[in-house]
């Protein structure tokens, strides 16, 4: 069963969906009994790191999340903003410690040959396939402003190009998993990672 971390921020039901689709057994809940039955965890996230971190502050999940991740070992996926706060902080907002499950920061796009915010489809590229995935490189559908840097280059699964910067577009540190990128609108590449993730593949 995969949980789906309700913390209003994220977009919950096309990745339920997606995930449905798939054939996942799943469930978005804010309910940390709920989620604790659960084999895997899903954060998602759309807005700001700062709104991210508060918020789940708020609600009592960031040492949850921590207790789950780093002594349960439960495998979580991070999906846009939650994968970057599974960096070590980021500049947004003037600067706000995440997670810290992935070494790096996240900053701004800060080119002057590219719009921001990075909308829309890009390539993913692959750079380490040490384990399966179970397709080809493909487009991949993003929507955000900020990126992670500095991440150990083992994280580093896949990329794209953005101008001359070299988005982190799936990371993946033991039990933690991140996509910059929405695979549950990314069509069969991003619908791939996210079976892969959901059968204990990836």
């Amino acid at each position: 069963m995969i949980g789906i971390i309700d913390y209003g921020m994220g977009n919950l039901h096309s990745v339920k969906n997606a995930c449905s689709h798939l054939g996942l057994d799943c469930l978005v809940s804010n309910d940390k009994a709920v989620l604790e039955s659960c084999d895997r965890l899903i954060l998602p996230g759309v807005g700001a790191i700062k709104d991210c971190m508060e918020t789940l502050e708020k609600r009592d999940l960031t040492g949850w999340i921590k207790v789950q991740v780093q002594e349960k070992k439960t495998p979580l996926l991070g999906i846009c903003l939650g994968m970057q706060a599974l960096f070590d902080s980021s500049e947004e907002n003037g600067g706000v410690r995440c997670f810290g499950f992935l070494k790096g920061k996240v900053v701004f796009m800060d080119e002057t040959d590219i719009r921001v915010p990075h909308i829309g489809w890009n390539s993913l590229e692959w750079k380490n396939r040490g384990i399966y995935v179970p397709v080809e490189p493909g487009f991949v559908y993003y929507d955000h402003s900020y990126y992670g840097v500095g991440l150990d280059p083992d994280d580093l699964m896949a990329y794209s190009h953005y101008g001359n910067l070299i988005i982190p577009g799936l990371v993946k540190k033991g039990n933690v998993v991140g996509t910059q990128f929405h695979p549950e609108k990314s069509g069969k590449v991003g619908l791939s990672i996210l079976e892969a993730f959901g059968k204990g593949i990836l």
